[in-house]
């Protein structure tokens, strides 16, 4: 045999992984936290018409992600792989796109220009290239290994990429991007001049970090098309993956948590700089938040190997829904009592957010058992999009909940209702939406920790079994 010995599974990859959604993140969470920002406070676009660019640019998604995920699952495999040479591919091409969304010198443009700017970039950025390297990526999981202890190893490990991520733009990014004006006031830095310097650092940050990830991860599960196999279009598929209720319970239960978690990451810059006019302790919650869940990455392993993926995800988002629920009712005024609560309140969703990689690798076998076909690609662009759908029903919810509460963005002070109106946005909301979650998982997604076990063996035992024939 010509070819070499592949590597055992090992902290090099769960490390190369890692910084795989570390370089997502860099642009994603920059935009997630930052970008609604920027169109409303410097390019001074309206909430709304923000709300409905996310809500047609996941439209768009339904055909691209579901595009990219036919591509990968139908491509015939090249030498670095089935998956990692889209990261090589689009790594450059993510990195310029994100960038182009923040140009501060079109602030003086006409509506019109800015407009069609906006949609332009963001489309490019979030439809096109980060599509083409997210979905790639995310399906790439469950070729690295098919153990499921080492799968729940490498969704950790993405999760602490995001982690660190979230920890340099959500610690680091206040302070940069806002400033103290001479009355008090926080305000955008330099008139929103910082911004494309801000996005250019982490686009290379990015870059950085998917060549890391390039270098340091191994395919061990090969799958090689077969050119034999009957051809499924792509309504069958679909309605083969459809039907799987593994799949649809993570993709509601998915919703809810970026419906939750993404308008509470939108309306906390919004409520740490007008309601508790402290902008630096919304970067003293992040840095809780991020540290927290860093450390509780070292027992998430011990923890589902007792208890199961499904069962203890659903406990730790009760907890996370009930804390916020408190916080809105108990009209909290002290910033950094609400701050740490709030932190502390939200491990649970740290925690779900660390191991739902590993729920995904669970469907994406499901699936194969049910249906006798892999598609890693479809069904993973499946719920991406979904994801996205999510996002943008949270960016949407947030700049129509703004508009709705009367929020101006225009004003240096908001009335005492709109600020009102921003407490509850960012507890009684999002505490709701966080007990959605665990409705679902209790109740439509299936995959018990038994249940994911019994997976695993059958489908080793098919491999074996081809393999032998």
């Amino acid at each position: 045999m010509n070819e070499k010995a592949v590597k055992p599974f090992g902290l090099k990859d769960k490390i190369g992984y890692m910084f795989g959604d570390f370089g997502n993140d860099f642009t994603f969470m920059f935009s997630s936290t930052f970008l609604m920002v920027f169109y409303m406070k410097v390019l001074g676009i309206s909430g709304a018409a923000v709300g409905t660019l996310f809500l047609v640019a996941r439209f768009v998604d339904a055909f691209t992600d579901v595009t990219m995920g036919r591509i990968v699952d139908t491509c015939k495999p090249g030498k670095d792989g089935k998956f990692k040479r889209w990261i090589r591919i689009m790594a450059g091409p993510v990195a310029i796109a994100s960038f182009l969304m923040y140009q501060s010198s079109l602030a003086d443009a006409s509506m019109t220009v800015k407009m069609i700017y906006m949609y332009v970039t963001y489309i490019l950025w979030g439809s096109i290239c980060y599509t083409g390297i997210n979905i790639p990526y995310g399906s790439m999981a469950s070729a690295i290994t098919d153990v499921p202890e080492e799968r729940t190893a490498l969704s950790t490990f993405r999760s602490i990429g995001a982690t660190l991520a979230q920890l340099v733009i959500g610690v680091g990014g206040p302070m940069i991007i806002y400033m103290t004006d001479a009355s008090g006031t926080q305000v955008i830095r330099n008139d929103g001049k910082i911004f494309p310097v801000v996005a250019g650092i982490f686009s290379v940050c990015a870059i950085i970090c998917y060549i890391i990830c390039y270098k340091c991860t191994t395919e061990r599960i090969k799958i090689q098309p077969d050119p034999n196999a009957e051809k499924i279009s792509l309504a069958k598929t679909f309605g083969a993956i459809f039907s799987n209720r593994a799949l649809l319970g993570i993709i509601g239960a998915a919703i809810f948590l970026l419906l939750s978690s993404l308008m509470l990451s939108s309306v906390n810059t919004y409520l740490y700089a007008d309601y508790f006019s402290n902008i630096k302790a919304l970067s003293v919650y992040n840095m809780i938040t991020m540290v927290c869940s860093l450390l509780m990455a070292t027992i998430t392993g011990a923890v589902v190997k007792k208890y199961g993926k499904k069962e203890s995800a659903a406990a730790a988002t009760i907890f996370t829904g009930t804390v916020f629920l408190a916080l809105g009712f108990l009209n909290v005024k002290h910033v950094w009592v609400f701050a740490i609560a709030a932190a502390v309140g939200y491990l649970g969703v740290n925690y779900f957010n660390l191991i739902i990689w590993a729920n995904i690798i669970d469907v994406i076998d499901d699936v194969e058992v049910k249906s006798g076909k892999r598609e890693d690609g479809t069904v993973y662009a499946v719920y991406s999009f979904a994801r996205k759908v999510g996002q943008a029903l949270a960016g949407g919810l947030g700049g129509y909940a703004l508009g709705i509460i009367g929020y101006e963005s225009a004003a240096k002070t908001q009335t005492a209702e709109v600020l009102s109106g921003l407490y509850k946005l960012a507890t009684i909301v999002p505490g709701i939406l966080f007990i959605c979650v665990a409705l679902m998982l209790i109740f439509v997604y299936p995959l018990t920790k038994k249940k994911v076990e019994a997976n695993v063996e059958f489908l080793r035992a098919k491999r074996n079994k081809k393999n032998k024939a």
